[in-house]
């Protein structure tokens, strides 16, 4: 057997491999970019007028809330994760872990934190009732995507 018809095997081998190693690889980064894009944790739900007269009770500020949904089944450490508005109120999480499919609310009053319910111990509002945004950042500083009920929030009458 001749020196080109060996190279040709060994190159034709090479190629089948690199072939194979990049069909098994390519798939897998493109999960990992997928996992990237799609945020486990989202913003689901806000209240950003809590419902009646805005009377600055306790009971009306928690009135006033923000829920982050976990999409994934694995939980989610939201230590060092910040909530905040356009204005700069910021809500950083601290000690928190979210259950996989769980739902938390974040509330602006005076509470006991609870698995379901965080309290921001606020003596003011915070959610702008004509409009305002939510945004969610990780412990990186990486803003969340927010799809569903979005980022911005808004409300028809007003208490600033």
């Amino acid at each position: 057997m001749s020196a080109s018809v060996s190279a040709r095997r060994v190159a034709a081998t090479v190629l089948a491999a690199g072939a194979v190693v990049s069909a098994v690889a390519l798939p897998a980064s493109a999960h990992d970019n997928d996992r990237h894009r799609h945020s486990r944790v989202e913003i689901s739900s806000v209240q950003a007028d809590s419902p009646g007269r805005d009377t600055r009770t306790n009971r009306s500020l928690n009135a006033e809330w923000v829920e982050l949904t976990n999409n994934n089944r694995r939980a989610v450490n939201l230590d060092g994760w910040t909530l905040r508005d356009e204005d700069g109120h910021c809500y950083r999480f601290d000690d928190v872990r979210l259950a996989g499919r769980a739902t938390v609310r974040i509330h602006t009053g005076v509470g006991r934190d609870t698995r379901t319910d965080l309290y921001q111990d606020r003596r003011n509002y915070v959610w702008d009732n004509r409009s305002d945004t939510a945004t969610l950042r990780d412990a990186r500083g990486r803003s969340t995507p927010s799809p569903g009920a979005g980022d911005t929030t808004t409300a028809a009458d007003s208490r600033r």
